[in-house]
């Protein structure tokens, strides 16, 4: 026994250099790398990539807070912002950050990408960890997550592909999903291993904070941590802790000062936006549908499974969205496919020797793989100078810096081009009529403001429509396509070097304004 005791002790000693701590090593798991390199990757190819789409919008958020961090205005337009849903907890902290280094609004915005890929990568690796030990799962989920999508591009806000990454990733939707998937990885740890209260009430506080930053996204968020719940080994005795998340989720979202979350509830202003997310549905995530099989079989191990579970529950959100007409449920998908998209990759990280059907699945997953990066997500990290194909690139929104370098904060701009409806505002200036509804501006008044602007630019208007227009709302300049006629009073100033816009002054400016970026 002493002879068995010393051979034991013998091979518990630290040899070499590792003698000096008295343990191991450390050595990184395969997700630190893989994922510390697509943080890299991801992280310049956002860069990249100009100010487009919602970027704006979000910019001009971050600028209003830094005008007025307790009272800011509304993001795009020169009327109160009282009761806008932009301005949560996460656009308050980007105010103040602002504030305190004198970025302006899309220097932060900017920024966040990073931060918000950090946030994402570290909470999926959490989650995943909950549900299984393999440690190649983590870094076959996140490329499940970025690939498995479908052949038509799914470019919104929440929607986690490569491609719509580089424009995305600094939006409030990617930082919510990132703490979902620590809200996830959170719920899991206590359905396996129940706590005292106050881990029930700090899981509530995060899905509070959730449902402010990203109110659709915290749709799915909640229905993970409800499937994580009802996985739990005891359900029914600690209900009472699960619903103290609940309540806390409540009164944390209710206690926000900036707008009300919940006057949200059945609103339909951007309905009709999401529509095309049901329409076209099949060629946007059939490559996601890959992971059905894994999914099947855990549903077979486990009726209680929390991925089966939550893709049930998502199915059903989706399938309300679609048949009571609020199409904005239909943002979820991107949330959706993760259940799918995560099974796969849980079943493809198990060690080998693997079963035939199990080869078969990995062969057909590799090849959805090859499918989703080659026909759509391949242009998010290729560049042009790169590629010898000539992949789908992320879209080259023109820049108006040689608009907005005429303008003085707060300037009022009359234009209905698509580019600049959406860019402008993100440099302090204010548009006539918002391009995007906001729960803090009444859709009336934002309509017929739209018409005001449509009326001003009609061929038909004569000059004393246009001069009560511009008293009106205070416009300052026009913002007019090429096509578009320079009414005769309007001075001409600049004009866009990429698109040929004309920028022209209509009134006198306000010596005392500052001047924008």
């Amino acid at each position: 026994m002493a002879t068995r005791g010393a051979g034991l002790r013998t091979r518990r000693e630290a040899h070499g250099a590792t003698a000096l701590h008295g343990r191991r090593r450390w050595r990184p798991s395969p997700y630190v790398v893989f994922g510390g390199l697509f943080w890299i990757v991801m992280s310049l190819a956002f860069w990249r990539v100009p100010m487009c789409c919602d970027f704006g919008q979000h910019a001009a958020v971050v600028e209003r807070l830094k005008d007025n961090l307790l009272h800011p205005r509304h993001p795009m337009a020169d009327l109160p912002g009282a009761g806008s849903p932009y301005y949560s907890p996460y656009a308050v902290a980007q105010g103040l950050f602002a504030r305190l280094t004198g970025l302006a609004g899309w220097e932060v915005v900017k920024l966040a990408g990073p931060l918000n890929l950090l946030v994402l990568l570290t909470g999926l690796g959490r989650f995943v960890r909950v549900l299984t030990s393999r440690q190649w799962a983590p870094v076959l989920a996140l490329f499940a997550m970025v690939v498995l999508w479908g052949t038509r591009m799914a470019w919104w806000s929440g929607y986690l592909g490569l491609m719509s990454m580089t424009g995305n990733l600094a939006y409030p939707s990617t930082f919510a999903i990132g703490l979902a998937f620590w809200a996830w990885g959170w719920a899991g740890s206590l359905a396996k291993s129940p706590r005292g209260p106050w881990a029930y009430v700090g899981l509530g506080a995060l899905c509070g904070v959730i449902l402010l930053v990203h109110p659709i996204s915290s749709v799915a968020a909640v229905i993970g941590v409800v499937a994580f719940a009802a996985s739990s080994r005891r359900p029914v005795p600690g209900l009472w802790k699960w619903a103290l998340t609940a309540v806390t989720a409540a009164v944390i979202a209710a206690s926000w000062p900036y707008y009300s979350v919940f006057s949200l509830v059945g609103n339909e202003s951007v309905d009709w936006i999401h529509r095309q997310l049901y329409t076209e549905m099949p060629q946007r995530f059939w490559l996601a549908l890959l992971g059905l099989p894994a999914l099947a079989l855990r549903f077979r191990a486990n009726r209680r499974d929390p991925l089966v579970l939550m893709f049930a529950l998502d199915c059903a959100v989706v399938a309300y969205g679609w048949f009571s007409g609020h199409y904005t449920y239909g943002r979820i998908l991107g949330l959706t496919l993760v259940p799918l998209q995560f099974a796969l990759a849980i079943e493809l990280a198990a060690p080998r020797p693997w079963r035939r059907w199990r080869t078969a699945l990995g062969g057909l997953a590799a090849t959805g793989a090859a499918v989703g990066f080659f026909t759509l997500q391949a242009g998010a990290v290729v560049p042009r100078a790169l590629d010898p194909v000539g992949f789908d690139q992320p879209p080259r929104w023109p820049g108006y810096g040689w608009a907005v370098s005429q303008m003085h904060r707060g300037d009022v701009v009359l234009t209905d081009g698509y580019y600049p409806t959406r860019s402008v505002p993100a440099y302090g200036a204010n548009l006539v009529a918002p391009a995007w509804p906001d729960t803090s501006l009444d859709e009336d008044t934002r309509n017929h403001r739209l018409q005001e602007v449509r009326d001003y630019l009609s061929p038909d208007a004569d000059r004393a429509e246009r001069t009560r227009i511009v008293r009106r709302y205070d416009v300052r300049w026009l913002l007019l396509s090429p096509d578009q006629k320079v009414p005769e009073e309007a001075v001409v100033v600049a004009w866009g070097p990429r698109t040929g816009e004309v920028l022209a002054r209509v009134s006198g400016r306000d010596t005392n304004r500052q001047k924008t970026p």
